[in-house]
This record gives structure tokens, sequence and C-alpha cells, in this order.
């Protein structure tokens, strides 16, 4: 399919905004009589810039400014985490749940993927990329553990213990 208004410049005719053709005299070589080689540059560029350009239907005339995404502040925990939690009785209140978000942005920061966060006396196996938590690990049973599968560690600081 040919568009013909692509190439209205080059035929010597413009479009006005009715998208009537509009016949424009052909501009001249200096120096040479008669010697027509088409309309000028600038004037083409000018009359296409100010006409409205033809949009397909549901398209907006204007793109609409993407409103910037505040960073992910959010830290969520696997049903696994969630059961061993319980299990200790253990509940995090804001300020930890503060700082565990931190430490994940940190181990990001760095380049850490699956990293192990100790905030107070838990310590957290965190997916960094998907930020949730994997596991937790209550004081009560971490004088045994062994972590794998770790790329990084974050030790966030602070007291705001856990409630027992």
């Amino acid at each position: 399919m040919t568009d013909y208004n692509a190439n209205a410049g080059l035929l010597g005719i413009a479009r006005s905004r009715g998208n009537a053709p509009v016949e424009r005299a052909p501009a001249t070589r200096p120096g040479q009589p008669g010697g027509e080689i088409g309309l000028a540059f600038d004037q083409v560029l000018q009359e296409s810039l100010a006409v409205p350009s033809v949009l397909p239907m549901g398209v907006p005339a204007s793109i609409p400014a993407i409103p910037e995404v505040p960073p992910v502040s959010q830290v969520r925990f696997s049903a696994h985490a969630q059961q061993r939690l319980a299990q200790a009785s253990v509940e995090l209140g804001p300020e930890s749940l503060a700082k565990l978000a931190a430490a994940v942005d940190k181990a990001g920061l760095k380049g850490g993927k699956e990293s192990l966060i100790l905030l107070d006396d838990l310590a957290f196996v965190v997916s960094v990329k998907n930020r949730t938590v994997i596991t937790a690990v209550g004081a009560d049973r971490m004088s045994d553990s062994v972590f794998t599968q770790i790329d990084s560690v974050v030790i966030a600081g602070g007291k705001d213990a856990p409630t027992a």
C-alpha cells in the first residue's frame, strides 16, 4: 500500500489542515532559468511540521509521561519462612521489616542473588531478585545450622528485638 502523503513533497503537493491537496510552485535552481528541481527542502519541512500527523485510530496524539516507579521496599515471606517464624513465635515489627528490606537492597547493589541476612538473633535466606524470604532461622535453631546455596551475607545492624 502506497502512502501518498509521505511523498507529497516530492510531487509538489502539500496537504492543508483539512487534508485537501494544495498546489505549490516548484523551486528553481539558482543561475539556471527554468531549472525546476522540486520544492526547497526547508519549505517542505516547515509545511510538514505545521500539519498535524495522522495517527491510527485509538493512538493518542501525545504519549503520556511514564510515572516514576518508587523502589520496591517490601519483602515477601514464603510459606516455609512464615511457618518457621510461627514455630519460633517470632513476629517482626515495622523497624525490623524496614531493616530487612534495607539489607535486601544492599545485597542487590552488591550483586547478591541468594543472601543470608543476619538481623538481631534471626537469620534469613532471601532471594534478592524476588525480594522473598525463603527460610528463617531463630536463635534456638541457629547453633547447628548450615546455610547452602548463598552467595552473600548481610549483617543488618541495630536492635529492634522481635517479640517472642
